[in-house]
């Protein structure tokens, strides 16, 4: 069984720590329907599959990697998809809900959450292998510098873990950078307080110009009386809470 070759274009660097391996499977809290995404050579799939009754499949764009995997794996062979997964419908595979976890390709980490938050009355749970930068910033809490778009919008529907940090030496290739373990478990909101899609807008608007003040980012929005003299508008975005700017939304009266 020949190895895959780590592709760069792919934000490839496989884990060879079974340790680690074990470690991140362990921390699966509903272990019965599961994704892996970007499975690589199956150093999480080779523990996932010691899990009793599990409904596991595989989703990999590196066609390399899908023929290791099948001659590796030749029982899971039907389960063992080809595709992007920012690309494909992964909720068709499933007929509840499931959970997603994965060494993700660094290079899009943060779209897969976007994926996750699109499809959160399916998705339960994630558990994932980021940058630890990215991983900081997730979960990050309000006033810390790194907080952003992510972490609001994952905290309105999912609570996040910092869960461990994972030196560069335990990759091949190794990466410039330190990563680090997240977990996502889905919360008990279905639907948020007020308008969805003018939270998501409103969200991103507020720190794509992080450095103004909310007066002056979110300037196109009208607030009534109780935003207006609470003065919050006078704060920067990355001092509110999820909370904060569900509030901010249910007393908007226009936007422009």
């Amino acid at each position: 069984m020949t190895f895959v070759r780590p592709k760069k274009h792919l934000g490839q660097h496989f884990l060879n720590d079974k340790n680690i391996a074990r470690k991140i499977v362990a921390s699966l809290i509903n272990p019965k329907n599961i994704l892996e995404v970007g499975p690589g050579m199956g150093i999480l799939t080779e523990y996932l599959l010691e899990i009793e009754g599990i409904n596991l499949f595989l989703i990999e764009i590196d066609r390399e990697s899908v023929e290791f995997l099948k001659e590796k794996y030749p029982k899971m062979e039907a389960k063992i998809i080809q595709a992007d997964f920012l690309k494909f419908n992964s909720a068709s595979l499933f007929e509840g809900n499931y959970a997603v976890i994965g060494n993700f390709p660094y290079n899009i980490s943060s779209q897969i959450l976007f994926n996750a938050l699109e499809n959160r009355t399916r998705i339960n749970e994630v558990i994932g292998m980021f940058q630890k930068e990215v991983a900081e910033r997730i979960s990050a809490q309000p006033g810390n510098k790194t907080y952003g778009i992510l972490s609001v919008l994952l905290n309105a529907f999912y609570s996040i873990e910092y869960l461990f940090t994972v030196n560069e030496s335990v990759f091949t290739p190794p990466p410039k950078v330190k990563s680090a373990v997240i977990r996502l478990t889905r919360n008990n909101v279905i639907n948020l307080d007020c308008d969805e899609k003018l939270f998501f807008a409103m969200v991103k608007k507020a720190f794509n110009q992080r450095r103004k003040t909310l007066r002056n980012a979110l300037s196109s929005y009208q607030f009534n009386d109780k935003i207006v003299n609470s003065g919050i508008l006078s704060l920067r975005a990355e001092r509110l809470s999820t909370a904060d700017f569900i509030d901010l939304c249910k007393n908007t009266l226009t936007s422009n």
